[in-house]
Formats: C-alpha cells, structure tokens, sequence
C-alpha cells in the first residue's frame, strides 16, 4: 500500500511533469542542433565546392584533363568525392564521373541531387557545374565537382545517439530523486495520519508533527494545532460547565433528600391512612433523589475518565479473575428473573493493561444492561479470548431486546435511549461510561446483532484491547 501511495503523491507527479519537460527540452536542443549542423555542413561544403572551382578554372584545357585524371594522387582527393568534365552535350572527357548527374543544371549554386554508385546504391551528394575553357579558349565545357554529404549524416548520427543516451541517465536519475523525495513526503504525510488516527481515537491532547522547515505542511500543521487546542479548550470548558453544574447539584438534593428524612419522622403522628400516604409519596421522591445522584454520579465519572487522569492506575492484569468475580455478582441477579447466565472460552493467561476498578465498571455495565433488557427464559453469555492477531476480547452476548444497527453509535452517547427502551428505567449514561473506559484503554468496542440457531434477537457487546508487550500498548 506504501508503495501505491508513494506513485500518487504530489511531490512524484511533479517529478514526472519535470522529467517530460527535461525530455521535451532534450528534444528541442536536439532539433536545433541538427538545424544547426545541417546549415553549417552546407556552408562548408558550398565553400570548399566553389573554392575548388575558383581553382580549377584557371587550369589550362590540358592540364586540367591531367589533373582530373589524377585526381586519386593530388590535393582534390581529400576535398572532393567526385570530379569531371564534361562538353556542352553533357559527354564526359575525364574525371571519375562517368554520366551526367540527373537533375544537375549548369548554375552558380550548389545543388543536392542523388548520385548511384557502382555497387547499386544510391548516396546523397551536392554538385557544382562551372563552364571551363576548351581547347579553342572557348567556354565549351562543363567542369562538374562532387562533395559527398556522409561526414554530416555521420555528425547528425552522432548527435541522435548520444542525445538518445544521454535522456535514459537523465530520466533515471530524475525518477529515483523523485521517489526518494516523495518518499520523504509520503512519511511526513504518514506522520500526520498516525496523529490524526489517534486524535480521532480520544486522544485530545495529541497534536500533529511539526518539522524545522516552514513549507505548506509545516504551515498546515501549526494552523491544525491552533485549531486543536481551541477545541480542546472548548471541550474543556463545555465538561467542566456539565462536572460544575452536577457538584452544584449535589448539594441542594442532599438538603431535600434530608428534608424528606426528617419529613418521614412526622408519619407517626398523623392518622395511619394519611401517614401510610405520605410514607409512600416520601419513597417516590427518594427513588427519584437516588436516580438523580445517580445520573450525577456517572456525569463526573464519565468526566473523569474522559480526562485521562485515570491511566496513572494502569497496569497489567488478566481478565479472567475480574470476569469470573463480576459473574459471581450478579449471577444471582439473574437468576432470580429467570435468566441464564453462562461463561465460555478455556482460561486466557494473555495479559492486558488496563485498570481493574474501571474494566470492572465496563463488564458490570454491561451484565447489568444485559438483565435489565433480557426476558425471562433468555440467557447471557460472557466470552474471554484471542484474537488471531494476539489481540484479547471480552464479549457479553444477551437475547435481549438488541439495538438497531442505526442506533448502535448512538447508544453510546449520553443520555441517548432507543425507541425499544424507553419504556425501561434508565438514565442513557451507562454505555456512554463504557466508552469512554474503552476509548482510556485504547481499546476498540463494537456492537453486533446476536443471532444463533435458537435466537434472531439480542445483542453482542466486543471489547478489543490492544496487545500488550511490557510497558507498550500497540494496536
């Protein structure tokens, strides 16, 4: 996947736009090279063809025959590929051109015209046809000099090869600076992810990596801190303004929860039917003073597990002694409203690190939602394990009413209560408790339908927690 990721980052398709505009810019220096060494071949030999010519018409008839006779012993070899002479109806009379040229016109400039060889072939040769004096010191013939154009395909060769070697180095090199590159890029990148991920997780006072250097990472970086800090600090202020309000609370229920106290010592003096009224009325609003202390209660719970002030009682432990102590508690709970409770799975030695006190409040929770919202004849199962991955899980499975799949991530919120249990007393902060104690143990819960052969209803609660290797907890 890194790999993947590492081709389609930024910095990578960058590097290719810069490797095709090398590429292009290589190819356009090529081109003007190639102009530029075909005008400059032809200059030269144009020079060297009318240079020669300017020579060999001072020659005398004869000894210009002589000298195109010879031509193979003399200076003429090394600057020209072919030369004769010709008389105006184009019959050759010396030299080592034996036809004509096709094409060729008798004019002051250079002309490019095909040439075949002895062997079949066919090369590309430039001719120069001047008008000499003959015998009769008349201009009666035609002196015809021929350069071959082979050094220059010979030069442009060259330039073709090495322009074509030296774009495969180029673009290598480009390439492999690109991929290290983005590989610096995509970790940066992976750096930032991995803080996000545990932000997301609960983790408020995470904040993204800052480099050295200020580039827009840098700069988005800070920019998300500032945001982060912000928010925690709205956080805060939004968790102490709840924990503030349930301290306030306290006390004036505590006056009326004694008010009523002293109010039920005064029953004895009232006629029994009146007394047995108020009696009655009195227990209704202890009932209702003990569900809002309660509710306060798991308000500053909840709170102060959410601050993490709790990770300092962690330590390693096993599951097993605190599942089988919670399940001697309430198993007779259960019983008593016809419920079955079972325990399954052989005995886990894996350690976790967590909290006891608060892996306890998570499992009894849990039992307790269990019975509360299981009919009589059902039955809860309690599962300890590991997972493939050496990951240790707790599972509670009831027969219960079961949750919607709608309802399942906002079950966890406070005080939210599905349609289904509304009609059963409850204040909604129980599992809101729960996960606030999964998300301080960096553990993953998931809610799932119980369905089996005998039973399509109910629901499954998955505690994960993260492998534990000493003093570490990864997930």
């Amino acid at each position: 996947m890194f790999r993947i990721d590492l081709f389609r980052t930024a910095t990578f398709r960058l590097t290719l736009a810069l490797v095709a505009v090398i590429v292009l810019g290589m190819g356009l220096q090529l081109v003007l090279l190639y102009g530029q060494m075909s005008a400059y071949e032809q200059l030269r030999a144009s020079s060297l063809l009318h240079r020669s010519a300017a020579v060999l018409v001072q020659e005398e008839p004869k000894a210009l025959e002589v000298k195109l006779q010879e031509r193979s012993t003399n200076e003429l070899r090394v600057i020209l590929n072919g030369a004769a002479l010709f008389d105006r109806n184009h019959n050759h009379i010396a030299g080592d051109i034996r036809k004509w040229p096709p094409g060729l016109r008798l004019t002051s400039e250079m002309q490019s015209l095909p040439m075949k060889l002895p062997d079949g072939s066919q090369v590309e040769m430039r001719f120069l046809a001047v008008e000499v004096l003959g015998p009769k010191s008349q201009n009666d013939r035609i002196l015809v000099l021929a350069r071959s154009q082979h050094l220059a395909d010979e030069m442009r060769f060259i330039a073709w090869h090495v322009a074509l070697l030296s774009v495969l180095p180029v673009v290598v090199f480009a390439l492999i600076a690109g991929i290290f590159l983005s590989q610096r890029a995509l970790a940066r990148v992976q750096n930032i992810h991995q803080a996000i991920e545990r932000i997301m997780k609960g983790d408020v006072h995470e904040r993204l990596p800052v480099g050295r250097g200020n580039d827009s990472l840098v700069k988005l970086s800070v920019s998300v801190n500032h945001m982060l800090d912000r928010l925690e600090q709205l956080m805060g202020e939004m968790r102490d303004v709840g924990n503030d309000i349930a301290h306030d609370l306290r006390t004036p229920l505590a006056r009326v929860q004694a008010r009523l106290d002293r109010t039920a010592g005064l029953s004895s003096s009232l006629p029994v039917q009146q007394g047995e009224q108020l009696d009655k009325m009195l227990g209704q609003c202890r009932r209702d003073l003990e569900q809002c202390f309660s509710i306060i209660t798991a308000i500053l719970r909840i709170g102060e597990i959410e601050s993490g002030q709790r990770r300092a009682g962690f330590s390693a432990m096993a599951l097993g002694p605190l599942v089988a102590d919670l399940v001697d508690l309430y198993e007779p709970i259960a019983e008593d409203r016809g419920i079955a409770v079972d325990v399954t799975g052989d005995e886990v030695t894996t350690p976790i690190f967590g909290d006891v006190d608060l892996l306890g409040e998570i499992l009894a929770n849990l039992l307790d939602n269990a019975i509360k919202f299981t009919r009589k004849g059902g039955w809860i199962r309690i599962a300890v394990g590991v997972r493939h991955d050496d990951r240790v899980f707790l599972e509670v499975s009831d027969t219960g009413i079961g949750i919607a799949a709608e309802d399942r991530d906002a079950v966890l919120g406070r005080f939210y209560r599905a349609d289904k249990s509304r009609h059963i007393p409850g204040s909604g902060l129980g599992l809101s408790l729960v996960a606030a104690i999964v998300r301080l143990h960096n553990a993953v819960l998931d809610i799932e339908s119980n369905v089996t052969e005998t039973s399509s209803s109910g629901t499954t609660f998955r505690v994960i927690f993260p492998v534990f290797s000493g003093q570490n907890m990864t997930l």
